[in-house]
């Protein structure tokens, strides 16, 4: 008895069947869509396109390589969760962010996976229209959806690169600026800064110090006071060391002969830098950034107000004018009219040179007015002077807000490395950084070693300067009256 053979299955027998593969494809339209209607294939390419713009590696997850699409979508994970963690480290541990952020390799890392990142975007975007299949769409939606995935795949990708050339200039500019020696504690509860003004044009070995004054900030508080000291003050005393020993009276004697220095505080930096053998008095000047002649200063400067300075920054202002401008302008208020140019005064007392004027009353000034009326010494006495530049350096601190740094960022960056040197090292960026942000809350204090506060820079009491600096540094805590 034979077995009869079991009916072959065939399509037409089973209409059940034929309708099983287009099944199929209607439940997955975007990996497998019907490419002869433009319709579908018009929508399915505004689909993918946005998808990829908002979840970047959907695309190749619904529609192609299932591999690209999970480390695209993975690497935007971890791009959210590390940006998630900065914020919430920036709003709690802000000192750690900071340290973070301005540490050498972690720039150089997150620079590396910035522009990782752009490169797989750019990949991810090109693959999605790729994906799309235009040449299938509608005509009038071709144009639409290739411009838009243009778009989306610029602008994210072009941010990250942006971001990139944020951090490059970071290091750079911490790299160029910053020191990289030791931090050292405070010094009775200050951190002690000499900031030194000069024209480098033609060499700091010859320059002299346009303005000499020290930056006092609290440790605890961030309160600010800025000393200044006159550039013309005479037979000013040292600190220990090289200096010193040469001068045990104060920097006492007449101009020198042949190369022309004589004993005001700002011509320090001639004498020690051209003069004498500066290396030999300072070995170790040039490894920490630094010139004999600044080190001199530095010690001139301890000498004078009776204090510690371990740090001092270098403001060229050859380059000044670029880092206000940066800053978008200072604003200053003038009290008398001031002339600007390359000034000359004649025999007769009158000015030549002269090319414009800085007006009396409140304006916004640019760099170039900002330094002349921080240069400018005619019409007016140096202790004139002398009060502006702190008034200058006290509108440049006010402009160093958290948003018109970020806004202007390259720029202050940029011109911040061409003007300032210092051997702070950059391991107290950080905690300098915390320090700024509460000096925001208290008043800048300011003392003028002049004849307003009875001063005579030609014949200065020493002894007197140092009790008026450590008042204004410690001043004494008011005794509570007893109840009744």
């Amino acid at each position: 008895m034979s077995v009869a053979s079991p009916p072959r299955i065939t399509r037409d027998a089973h209409p059940a069947a034929s309708t099983s593969r287009p099944g199929i494809l209607t439940a997955k339209p975007l990996r497998h869509p019907d490419t002869s209607d433009p319709a579908i294939m018009s929508r399915r390419a505004w689909w993918l396109v946005a998808g990829n713009f908002l979840l970047p590696g959907s695309a190749q997850i619904l529609a192609g390589n299932r591999k690209l699409g999970r480390f695209g979508l993975g690497a935007t994970i971890v791009m959210w969760v590390l940006l998630i963690v900065a914020v919430v480290t920036g709003l709690l541990w802000r000192s750690v962010l900071v340290t973070l952020a301005t540490n050498w390799f972690v720039l150089v890392a997150a620079q590396i996976v910035l522009l990782a990142y752009a490169l797989l975007w750019v990949v991810l975007g090109i693959d999605t229209i790729r994906l799309t299949r235009l040449v299938k769409a509608r005509p009038a939606a071709r144009i639409g959806v290739a411009a838009l995935a243009v778009v989306l795949t610029v602008i994210p990708a072009g941010t990250a690169v942006a971001a990139s050339q944020y951090v490059a200039t970071t290091r750079e500019t911490i790299s160029a600026v910053f020191g990289a020696g030791p931090s050292v504690p405070p010094s009775d509860g200050y951190y002690n800064f000499l900031l030194l003004g000069a024209d480098s044009a033609k060499g700091r070995d010859h320059m002299l110090f346009d303005s000499i004054s020290v930056v006092s900030v609290n440790a605890e508080s961030g309160e600010i006071t800025i000393t200044g000291i006159p550039r013309d003050m005479r037979d000013v005393p040292f600190s220990e060391g090289p200096m010193q020993e040469l001068y045990p009276e104060g920097h006492q004697g007449l101009a020198h002969p042949t190369c022309g220095w004589d004993n005001k505080i700002n011509q320090l930096n001639t004498e020690v830098g051209l003069c004498r053998d500066g290396e030999a008095l300072y070995p170790d000047a040039a490894s920490i950034g630094s010139t004999p002649g600044i080190e001199a200063t530095r010690d001139a400067a301890e000498g004078v107000l009776g204090i510690e300075i371990p740090y001092f920054v270098f403001i060229d202002m050859d380059g000044f004018a670029a880092l206000i401008d940066a800053l978008g302008g200072v604003k200053i208020t003038v009290d008398e009219r001031l002339p600007t140019g390359a000034l000359h005064e004649n025999e007769d007392g009158s000015l030549s040179g002269i090319t414009g004027w800085i007006e009396a009353g409140t304006q916004q000034m640019d760099g170039d007015t900002a330094q002349w009326y921080a240069r400018s010494r005619y019409t007016t006495s140096d202790w004139d002077r002398m009060k502006r530049q702190r008034e200058l350096q006290t509108a440049i601190l006010a402009q160093f807000t958290p948003g018109n740094v970020l806004a202007n960022f390259q720029d202050i960056a940029q011109a911040g490395a061409d003007v300032v040197n210092t051997d702070i090292p950059d391991t107290m960026i950080s905690y300098l950084a915390e320090l700024a942000l509460k000096a925001k809350e208290h008043e800048v204090t300011t003392i003028e070693l002049t004849l307003e506060n009875d001063i005579d820079p030609d014949n200065a009491d020493f002894a007197a300067i140092h009790e008026m600096v450590d008042a204004a540094l410690h001043p004494p805590t008011p005794t509570p009256t007893p109840a009744g």
